[in-house]
């Protein structure tokens, strides 16, 4: 498969890594569950919503939250992701590292993760009246996003889908760092990557257009996409599929 050498957009992207995950092998098999197509929000909802096109997939949104230290929110202590259908509870990643170790003794990073859990349940209100993420249980996971450059957020997600026994877990994106990626090899059953340049710098380099995905434009392309959370409660899932539990609030 032939790449352009920009995408000219996220949903571009997302039309080139469904392609290569069509090749892989990753389109729904005919007599099994669809594969669950979960995008990080906000970015990685147009490039997922293409990836669920092609390879005929559940598409749903995975809420994860950098937990960052007191005073440098941009210094990463470790994620929280939020909980799923079938009782999973919220899943916290913990660095490694002297900053984290003081923040866990200090009580600092369970104040932050407080914090993002409750941001996680603000997002869950907004973009699934307050519904948890399909369950992952015996489900090819692919969780997608517009790109990777330390992959911290990424390996959370992959983490929380292994975790919730997802029988496999992928990660897919259309441009990485090789060192991001290598993370997540670690937790992946595959990673699926269109271009890893030796000289990264930023995801948003390898797009022509990086505008920045709105909360309507995602919940535009969700609902196009049919997502199952975001249904009325009668429809809120497919057949063969379980449905939501009564209590969406992180326990």
């Amino acid at each position: 498969m032939s790449l352009p050498p920009c995408f000219a957009d996220r949903r571009e992207a997302g039309q080139y890594l469904g392609q290569r995950l069509v090749e892989l092998g990753y389109a729904r098999p005919a007599d099994a569950n669809p594969p669950l197509v979960l995008a990080l929000p906000r970015g990685g909802v147009p490039v997922a919503h293409e990836v669920a096109r092609a390879i005929d997939g559940t598409l749903d949104i995975l809420l994860v939250r950098k937990i960052g230290a007191p005073g440098y929110p941009e210094l990463a202590l470790g994620a929280v992701v939020e909980a799923d259908a079938s009782g999973n509870g919220p899943h916290t990643v913990i660095n490694e590292g002297p900053w984290v170790q003081r923040a866990v003794e200090s009580g600092a990073f369970d104040a932050e993760r407080g914090r993002q859990l409750g941001e996680i349940c603000r997002r869950q209100q907004r973009y699934r009246q307050g519904r948890p993420v399909v369950a992952m249980a015996g489900r090819c996971v692919i969780v997608v996003d517009d790109g990777v450059a330390t992959g911290a957020t990424m390996r959370a997600a992959l983490d929380a889908a292994r975790t919730a026994t997802a029988s496999r877990v992928v990660a897919a994106v259309p441009v990485g760092s090789a060192e991001g990626l290598d993370t997540l090899r670690e937790v992946a059953d595959d990673v699926v990557c269109l271009n890893t340049p030796v000289s990264f710098g930023a995801v948003g380099a390898f797009y022509l257009d990086f505008t920045q995905t709105t909360d309507d434009e995602a919940m535009s392309l969700l609902r196009e996409a049919h997502c199952a959370s975001m249904l009325p409660p009668h429809a809120a899932w497919r057949r063969g599929e379980p449905p939501f539990t009564a209590n969406p609030l992180a326990r």
